[in-house]
């Protein structure tokens, strides 16, 4: 098939809509449903950030994708029974798919609410089942196993989009567009990132351990797919924050750092002891825990809102509190699609518990940012490569 028709573009009213190969044939199928101008866009930039992630690691890969920025990332590391609880899989048993998903939606339950997820392998039954129970609007993979098709296809009434990619594509070296009807031409972004790209440290702190430099190509390979300006935050292989689309990079970082400290203070003992009633759906949970956690907490507390929720008023998580939690936070990994143009990002950084930075260098305050690591034993490498991406 050559070309394929689009139910619409990014917006219901720009029609007629379609995708179409030059050359050749489309090098993906679709199983089910029908894909629109968004989700196509989302599956595409999903499935070369975890082609790349799957090729640069050797783990299965994941990505959650949502309005053409990964919400979330991952390779597959072993779920810890803390994070099983906040990810709701207590008791289910995990592929080492399903679990690289698992940790991509988990970065940020809530903006991966309806989202287009990525496999870098065969979906499989556990991934399929764990996909059906949430909000999604789509998946891509190389392949499915039969039940995992079948259990894809109840979802959403018979309309979840299921694609399958043809995993040995590769795109042209030249990359067109249009915008204003204006057409522009470039060669298509095939820069390779390793762990080559980790050797130029230029702090005192030399030392990057092998799981920080998967981390941090975790971060690098994940910002190569994220609308620029973008920082990302990684810890144990998922990306724990990221900041997409901003102006300014401090507002990046900031974004990003925000995240990352969300997603750690879901595991502060008080919030796992929330007392959620059993008929409270995923979705719910996760908006009042975003509440609960947040400076607006009394929005949940106040007029008796809670027992919506919850069996019993819950006790307030105090800022001593959150503050005292976050300053257990370490090891975190962060990767940035261009230079740091001052140190007050990673001053911000280190409040998340940044101890492993990679960014491309080039700044005329690089010895500022350096001096920032240095204050806090950072170990920075510059990459030499910018990832802007748009």
């Amino acid at each position: 098939m050559k070309e394929l028709e689009l139910k619409y573009g990014c917006n219901p009213n720009q029609k007629p809509a379609r995708v179409y190969m030059k050359d050749g044939e489309l090098p993906f199928k679709v199983l089910n449903g029908r894909p629109g101008y968004i989700n196509l866009m989302d599956a595409f930039n999903s499935w070369q950030l975890v082609k790349e992630l799957r090729a640069a690691t050797g783990l299965p890969a994941a990505a959650s994708f949502k309005h053409v920025s990964p919400a979330g990332a991952a390779v597959s590391v072993p779920l810890d029974e803390t994070l099983k609880k906040i990810y709701f899989v207590e008791g289910v048993e995990l592929t080492p798919m399903s679990t690289a998903y698992i940790r991509a939606r988990g970065s940020d339950r809530m903006c991966s609410y309806g989202d287009f997820a990525a496999l870098s392998d065969e979906c499989d039954a556990a991934t399929a089942s764990f996909l059906k129970r949430e909000v999604s609007d789509g998946v891509i993979a190389p392949s499915y196993s039969e039940e995992a098709l079948e259990i894809l296809k109840t979802k959403k009434k018979g309309n979840y989009l299921v694609l399958q990619m043809d995993p040995d594509y590769e795109a042209e070296p030249t990359e067109t567009r249009q915008i204003f009807g204006i057409t522009f031409e470039q060669g298509h972004n095939n820069a390779v990132i390793d762990e080559n790209l980790l050797e130029n440290v230029v702090t005192a702190n030399k030392e990057i351990p092998d799981e920080a430099k998967r981390d941090l190509i975790v971060s690098l390979i994940t910002l190569k797919y994220t609308q620029s300006n973008s920082v990302c935050y990684v810890k144990d292989g998922q990306a724990i924050g990221i900041g997409a689309g901003q102006q300014s990079r401090i507002h990046c970082t900031r974004l990003a750092g925000s995240k990352a400290d969300t997603w750690y203070l879901r595991q502060h003992p008080m919030v796992l002891a929330l007392p959620f009633k059993k008929d409270v759906r995923r979705p719910d949970r996760d908006n009042a825990i975003d509440v609960y956690i947040s400076d607006e907490h009394d929005d949940i507390l106040r007029d008796g809102e809670w027992q919506r929720v919850f069996t019993e008023k819950p006790d307030v998580l105090t800022a001593e509190d959150k503050k005292a939690w976050l300053e257990t936070l370490d090891g975190v990994s962060l990767g940035s699609d261009a230079f740091f143009p001052f140190g007050d990002n990673i001053e911000r950084a280190h409040k998340s518990g940044v101890k492993y930075v990679a960014e491309a260098g080039g700044s005329i305050r690089d010895d500022n940012v350096i001096e920032v690591c240095d204050k806090y034993g950072i170990a920075m490498a510059f990459t030499g490569l910018r990832l802007f991406h748009h």
